[in-house]
C-alpha cells in the first residue's frame, strides 16, 4: 500500500481513547485558559523522519473532522458528560497551525502549542497516524486477516492456559472475574485492524468488556473505559502553590469534575510510593481503584493492597487496573495472582492491535513537557519512561517528592 493513498487515516473525532474527552471535559470547568506544549518521542531506534510529510498531510486532514449530531448525541447519553461541555464541543475543531512537524533533525520532530484544552485531543489520533503510516510503507502486504490469525492463536492458549491444573491448587483457573478491555487505539496497526481485533473479541471472547476508544464503543455498543492520563497529573505541577501537593491537588480536582464516576486513579506519574503518601485515607476511600502503568506489576499490585490494607478498607470494594506493555498471557499470570483478593481488570493495547506475523511494534508518546510556559515531568516507576529535557526542574520533581535520583 503506498502511503499517498491513505486519506483519511482518521475520520471522526471520537476515534480516540476515551480519557481525553474526560479530562478535556474537566479542563473545560475548571482551567479553560491554561497554556501547554506538548512534544513527541519515538523510543524505538527507528528513523521516522521519511514520513513527516505524509504525516502532515493528516494532520490537515484531521483539522477539517467536527464532531458530528449523532456523536454527541451518544456523549449526551453518558451520565458523567455536562450539557455546557457538549454545547462546547459543537464548534471545536482541531487547528494544523498548533501542530510543527519537523523532519530535518536526527530523528521526527512534532511539537503541539496552544491552550490545553485545544491540544489535548490530538495526542491519540496523530500517534495512530504515525503508526499506520509507517505500517502502511513497511509492511505493505500485512493484513487484518493476519492479525486475526495470531489472535485467534493466542486466544487458543490463553484459554489452554486457564484450563492447566495449578500445582498448588489443584483447579483450573476461574476466568469468571477476568475482564479485558481494548486499549490499542494510538499504537494499532492501522485502523482496519483494530476494528477488526475489537469486532473478533467482541464476537468471540466472555472476558471482552469493552475498549477505550469512544468511536468504537458508540458504533459496535461496547462499554468505554477511561480516567485520566500522566498529563493531568503532569499539568498541576505548575497548577499548584507547592509542587509536593500537586499530587493531591490533581486528584482534588478530578473528584471535584467526577464526584461519583470515573473513579480510577494513574500511580505513577512520580512514582507509586510517592503517589501513595498523598493518596490518604478520604482520597483511597473514594477513589475505587488503581491503574498500573509501568515498573513490575506484580511488586505494584501488593503495594496497592498492602496500602489499602492499613487503612482497613475492604479490597473487594477496590479495583487495579494493569495496562503496561501487556499481552494475555502476562494478564493470566497477574489475574492468578491477584484475582482472589482484589478486583482486577486488564487493558491491553499494542499486543492486541499490532501484532502480527513478522510486525515489529512501534513505541511513540507523545507528551505534556510545559504548562504556563514551566516545564512539567513524568517520573514514572520505569527510569526509561522519564520525559523532561530540564535536568534542573527533574531535581526539584525528586526533592518535592522525596525520590532518590
Amino acid at each position: 500500500m503506498n502511503h499517498t493513498k491513505l486519506i483519511g487515516i482518521i475520520d471522526s473525532l471520537l476515534d480516540t481513547d476515551a480519557y481525553k474527552l474526560h479530562m478535556q471535559q474537566a479542563i473545560y470547568h475548571q482551567y479553560p485558559h491554561v497554556e501547554a506544549v506538548a512534544e513527541f518521542h519515538c523510543r524505538s531506534k527507528e528513523d521516522l523522519r521519511p514520513y513527516a510529510k505524509a504525516i502532515q498531510a493528516q494532520i490537515q486532514h484531521i483539522s477539517t473532522l467536527s464532531f458530528a449530531q449523532e456523536e454527541l448525541d451518544y456523549l449526551a447519553s453518558l451520565s458523567f458528560f455536562k450539557k455546557d461541555y457538549l454545547t462546547y464541543l459543537k464548534d471545536f475543531s482541531l487547528n494544523s497551525e498548533q501542530v510543527t512537524v519537523d523532519g530535518s533533525g536526527d530523528q521526527l520532530s512534532i511539537k503541539i502549542k496552544g491552550k490545553w484544552i485545544d491540544i489535548i485531543l490530538w495526542e491519540v489520533p496523530l500517534l495512530a497516524i504515525i503508526c499506520e503510516i509507517r505500517s502502511s510503507i513497511c509492511y505493505p502486504h500485512s493484513t487484518a486477516d493476519d492479525a486475526i490469525a495470531q489472535l485467534k492463536t493466542k486466544i487458543e492458549r490463553f484459554y489452554l492456559n486457564a484450563k492447566t491444573v495449578d500445582s498448588a491448587t489443584q483447579t483450573a483457573t476461574d476466568l469468571s472475574q477476568f475482564d479485558l478491555i481494548d486499549f490499542g487505539s494510538r499504537r494499532r496497526f492501522s485502523k482496519d485492524v483494530h476494528h477488526k481485533v475489537v469486532d473478533y473479541l467482541a464476537a468471540n471472547v466472555p472476558e471482552f468488556k469493552g475498549t477505550s476508544n469512544y468511536h468504537l464503543a458508540r458504533t459496535r455498543n461496547l462499554t468505554p473505559f477511561g480516567t485520566q492520563a500522566h498529563e493531568w497529573f503532569q499539568a498541576h505541577q505548575q497548577l499548584t502553590g507547592e509542587l509536593a501537593d500537586s499530587q493531591q491537588l490533581a486528584l482534588n480536582r478530578w473528584l471535584q469534575e467526577y464526584p461519583d464516576s470515573l473513579g480510577i486513579a494513574l500511580t505513577d506519574c512520580i512514582n507509586t510510593d510517592a503517589f501513595l503518601r498523598d493518596f490518604n485515607s478520604e482520597l483511597s476511600e473514594r477513589f475505587v481503584g488503581l491503574r498500573h502503568d509501568s515498573g513490575d506489576p506484580i511488586t505494584w499490585g501488593e503495594k496497592a493492597i498492602k496500602h489499602y490494607e492499613s487503612l482497613d478498607i475492604d479490597l473487594k470494594t477496590k479495583s487495579l487496573i494493569f495496562s503496561d506493555s501487556l499481552t494475555l498471557d502476562k494478564a493470566l499470570n497477574i489475574y492468578k495472582h491477584f484475582a482472589s483478593r482484589i478486583n482486577v481488570s486488564f487493558g491491553i493495547g499494542t499486543q492486541l492491535t499490532c501484532d502480527l506475523p513478522g510486525v515489529e511494534t512501534l513505541n511513540v508518546v507523545l507528551k505534556l513537557t510545559q504548562c504556563e510556559g514551566r516545564p512539567v515531568a513524568k517520573i514514572s516507576d520505569e527510569p526509561g519512561k522519564i520525559m523532561c529535557r530540564d535536568e534542573d526542574y527533574l531535581t526539584q520533581l525528586r526533592q518535592a517528592f522525596k525520590i532518590a535520583n
